[in-house]
């Protein structure tokens, strides 16, 4: 492709401030990013309060987030912040421990889920030998193809009928499989941060975000975090490139055109030879020539209704640590607080955040308000109840397939049509709805079409 290829990157997130980074390392410096905020870093949001920034999205990072270390070293920056810890209540607020091996109530249990993590590992490396490779592609058709979650990242792929398995809801392939106590690890950092249940979120996204030294780096909480935020990576990031991204940008129109892409803007039209596509592409027709074959594929996305809310507290009621509350991680208790999220330990005047999310697969959506009317009375239980809240976070989170639509091959298809249209699709819903799966999409995008 001729470097100066004009090329168009909708939305400043992850994925579009990454696709610009690695554009500009393979040589095409002539991008354009559009952002609608007033702000860069999409749901690694980091608001401020007294001088220092408290997370509404986006919270930590692991040692094998191998393209967010890409964009540390491209801006000169390190994951520089609080160390993280957390604790355990019941839905009675008391201080539990789940996971306490010296517990006689606790030790069967436990011992047995131990013996299945380990069981799980091997299947993975085995069995399930490509599981972990970046994106989707293949999967459906039992084949693997892209990066290795290692520090080189090689391109690797292969046959394996074995990942057909990975369409079916997490629940079901522990099942089949004799993990069932796996779930136990895996729910942590996965539904309580808003990525579904496990009853209904095909084992692919599951395990591509928790692939097992990811997973095993959560439960030994060595965890990355930022001093001034999640946000900050993309900030320092947004600074770093060569072209910024272009703030408040309203785009109403997009048209693809004999070999031109004409994107309005602020209602000024602007023209391209290539669109790269971070937005969510659920929308991508309210605003663009969308066709036929796009719009089949794109309506069959659904996503999380997933809130986060920022609370205030007498000192007397601050919570001395993060919680979570493992028994309100289940389809049962949907509209329940999971996690609320204590960021710096040196003071308590800070805010803490509440995680919850609203929807289940073949549920009614639950209200908004009702929710966070739910959250606010658990955290009375909790014994740390909000004097006042702050800030409300309500997201479009981890665009996905159901089951039935993944193992149809959604992914080869909407893959072969990469450059149709002069258009390339990125952001979420091409890997997992994580910041460095975003990302590191966005290199194997630049990678594979961008040479």
């Amino acid at each position: 492709m001729d470097k100066n290829t004009r090329i168009a990157i909708i939305r400043g997130g992850p994925a579009g401030l990454s696709a610009g980074m690695y554009l500009q390392q393979a040589g095409f410096h002539n991008y354009t990013i559009y952002e609608r905020n007033g702000w860069v870093g999409g749901k690694c949001h980091s608001p401020a309060y007294n001088g220092r920034r408290y997370e509404m999205g986006a919270i930590m990072g692991v040692p094998s987030y191998y393209a967010v270390h890409d964009v540390e070293k491209f801006c000169g920056i390190t994951h520089d912040g609080p160390k993280l810890n957390r604790n355990y209540k019941n839905l009675e607020g008391k201080v539990v421990d789940p996971f306490n091996p010296h517990n006689p109530l606790h030790a069967p249990r436990l011992l047995k889920m131990r013996s299945q993590v380990k069981k799980l590992g091997e299947l993975l490396e085995t069995k399930y030998k490509g599981y972990d490779v970046n994106g989707h592609r293949g999967v459906a058709q039992g084949r693997y193809d892209g990066y290795a979650v290692t520090p080189d990242r090689p391109h690797i792929e292969g046959e394996n009928e074995n990942l057909k398995d990975l369409a079916l809801p997490f629940k079901d392939f522990c099942e089949k499989n004799g993990v069932e106590l796996c779930q136990d690890i895996w729910i942590g950092p996965f539904t309580s941060f808003g990525y579904g249940y496990f009853d209904e979120i095909p084992a692919a996204y599951v395990l591509k975000y928790l692939d097992f030294q990811t997973t095993m780096n959560f439960v030994k909480v060595n965890l990355w975090t930022w001093k001034d935020g999640t946000q900050s990576i993309w900030e320092h990031l947004n600074d770093a490139i060569e072209h910024p991204a272009l703030l408040h940008s309203d785009i109403s129109k997009v048209e693809r055109v004999d070999g031109v892409v004409k994107i309005t803007v602020n209602g000024e039209e602007h023209e391209f030879d290539k669109l790269i596509v971070t937005a969510p592409l659920q929308y991508f027709g309210e605003y663009a020539d969308i066709r036929p074959d796009e719009k089949e594929h794109f309506e069959k996305i659904d996503y999380e209704r997933y809130d986060t809310m920022a609370f205030l507290t007498k000192p007397e009621d601050a919570p001395e640590i993060s919680y979570y509350i493992m028994e309100n991680m289940t389809p049962e208790r949907l509209g329940h607080l999971m996690v609320y999220y204590r960021r710096w330990h040196d003071t308590i005047d800070q805010p803490y955040v509440t995680y919850t999310l609203r929807k289940h697969e073949g549920a009614p959506e639950l209200d908004y308000r009702a929710t966070q009317k739910q959250v606010l009375a658990d955290l009375e239980t909790m014994g740390n109840p909000a004097d006042k809240v702050i800030d409300e976070g309500k997201w479009y989170y981890f665009p996905h397939l159901n089951s039935a639509d993944y193992a149809s091959g959604w992914y080869d298809e909407v893959e072969a049509m990469q450059g149709a249209y002069d258009t390339y699709y990125a952001g979420e819903i091409m890997s997992f709805g994580d910041m460095d799966e975003t990302a590191e999409y966005s290199r194997e995008l630049v990678d594979r079409f961008f040479k």
